[in-house]
């Protein structure tokens, strides 16, 4: 099997003991692991596929503790590099009680936004099927282009690139800013994952009918729009799928579209999805389910890295929910 290599941050979530406080009014947080692209790789290695991340973290506590949250699971941190001029990025989570989150991040001239182009090598690549990428290192900084620079090597491989713009407006002084960036990576994208908060601000209607042909531009081969509790859809350009919601206790949000979003590549790199044009409807509707399964699951574990279930684990929800998916 091929693996995934996710590039992007990763960094310390501190979330907080009990739900329904504002940010200012909670005295006590637990620290976990997290970071989009790093849920993502950790979603991949925990269900079995090879997985790989890409970032730079400080050379300090916060970073060695990331580098042993991951290496413990699975993922592989050979080309994680370190920093001795900049600190590993800190986040502070609110839960509300059902679960959804607000962000307090501390990640000014982190680490991983300093990551430069010419730190990439081509064998970064090696074994690996899909790269996957996020918008919170997008803004102006030497990772941007990073992404850029890895997403050309990786082009030249042929290999599939997924693309989630996971916004995180309170990272940007300028939301245009923000717009004009995803939408100059969206084309770069085969696999473009987008959630219904976010469909609005990027194309301007709560419809995802109306958007996509909007979405379907340059590579992109695939738009899956999910709807939190409501479930999910899938899109090819001649195919779509839809699912519902799974009945859960909610007890954290947090890496739950990374934990769909990295078992919906699980599947592509199972099965040896190399052409995108090919997908059955069977083949999507599978991944769908398997992938709105999977984050329905994390929702029902607090953290991030640490929610996302192994393959047995997984197994045993979808016998509890009496659902049968290959």
């Amino acid at each position: 099997m091929q693996g995934l290599c996710a590039i992007g941050e990763a960094l310390n979530d501190f979330i907080p003991q009990t739900k329904g406080k504002r940010l200012k009014d909670v005295d006590c947080f637990q620290r976990v692991a997290g970071g989009a692209p790093a849920n993502v790789a950790g979603a991949c290695a925990k269900l079995g596929a090879p997985a790989r991340l890409l970032t730079q973290l400080g050379a300090d506590a916060f970073g060695d503790y990331i580098v042993e949250c991951c290496a413990r699971i699975g993922i592989d941190t050979t080309h994680i590099l370190r920093s001795d001029s900049a600190d590993t990025a800190l986040a502070f989570v609110s839960l509300a009680a059902d679960g959804n989150r607000d962000f307090q991040f501390y990640r000014r001239n982190c680490a991983d936004l300093m990551l430069e182009p010419d730190a990439l090598q081509d064998t970064m690549l090696d074994a690996c099927g899909i790269l996957h990428f996020c918008s919170v290192s997008l803004v102006e900084a030497p990772m941007k282009h990073a992404h850029e620079r890895i997403i050309e090597m990786a082009r030249e491989r042929q290999m599939l690139i997924s693309f989630d713009p996971n916004l995180r407006p309170s990272l940007w002084n300028d939301l245009a800013a923000l717009k004009q960036s995803v939408w100059e990576f969206i084309p770069k994208a085969d696999i473009l994952k987008i959630s219904d908060e976010e469909l609005a601000f990027l194309c301007g209607t709560n419809q995802i009918e109306m958007a996509l042909d909007q979405l379907f531009c340059g590579h992109v081969k695939i738009i899956i729009y999910t709807k939190g509790a409501q479930g999910a859809c899938a899109y090819s350009k001649s195919l779509s799928a839809d699912t519902a919601g799974l009945s859960v206790e909610v007890r954290d949000t947090t890496g739950a579209g990374d934990a769909f979003i990295g078992a919906f590549l699980y599947c592509l790199l199972r099965e040896g999805i190399h052409d995108l044009t090919k997908l059955t409807q069977a083949q999507l509707m599978r991944y769908l389910c398997f992938a709105n399964a999977y984050g329905a699951l994390t929702t029902t574990r607090a953290g991030a890295l640490d929610a996302m279930a192994d393959a047995d684990e997984f197994a045993a929800f979808l016998s509890e929910q009496h659902m049968q998916i290959r």
